[in-house]
């Protein structure tokens, strides 16, 4: 189980932020300062890599799941492809 989760300013807000607390995660919204020019964020970055990374899985490209614990597992599934991958380049 993840103990920091960063999100988008889409999920900002006190109900998903207490339903982090009662799973133990802490949530940081990571939000755009300048909206004018492009300048590279600190952490927004991650937000948006990881996004696109999980949208090439064909599965997790539309919301297909009824089941939350299903997309949730389907996220672990990719997220563990993508690190095995990358570990046996090594």
């Amino acid at each position: 189980m993840p103990k920091k989760v960063y999100a988008d300013l889409g999920y900002n807000g006190e109900a998903m932020r207490e339903k982090m607390r009662l799973h133990g995660i802490e949530l940081e919204t990571i939000g755009r300062r300048h909206k004018k020019e492009f300048i590279v964020e600190a952490k927004r970055w991650i937000v948006e890599r990881t996004f696109a990374w999980l949208g090439k899985y064909r599965r997790l490209s539309k919301d297909y799941e009824l089941v939350a614990n299903t997309s949730m597992n389907m996220i672990y599934l990719a997220m563990s492809r993508i690190m095995s991958k990358r570990l046996s380049c090594l």
